[in-house]
């Protein structure tokens, strides 16, 4: 099951510690996000090399902010605690395994 981060201490935590992150930037109110949830928890099982999680954007609007998300759901792939990638928009399982780099 994908982690939710909770708070911004998680967020920056997880972020500095793990060498790759996707964050799904999303809202429980969302269409769009609630059709990505299940392909997120199904990567989140199976993608090894990149920790997968989410962040509810409602709850957490300081981070929203400092990664100017503007719609939702966004991904966002961290590499060494920085943001490298963003997609903005529903996106099939086969295209965010090619965004994270796992072939």
């Amino acid at each position: 099951m994908a982690k939710i981060l909770e708070t911004k201490e998680e967020f920056n935590e997880l972020i500095s510690n793990n060498k790759k992150v996707l964050v799904d930037f999303y809202a429980d109110w969302c269409p769009p996000c609630k059709m990505l949830s299940p392909i997120i928890e199904s990567l989140s099982n199976s993608v090894k090399d990149c920790e997968i999680v989410k962040l509810n954007t409602d709850n957490n609007p300081e981070i929203k902010e400092e990664y100017n998300v503007q719609s939702i759901p966004t991904l966002i792939l961290f590499e060494d605690g920085k943001p490298v990638k963003e997609n903005v928009g529903f996106m099939q399982e086969g295209d965010i395994i090619s965004f994270i780099g796992n072939k």
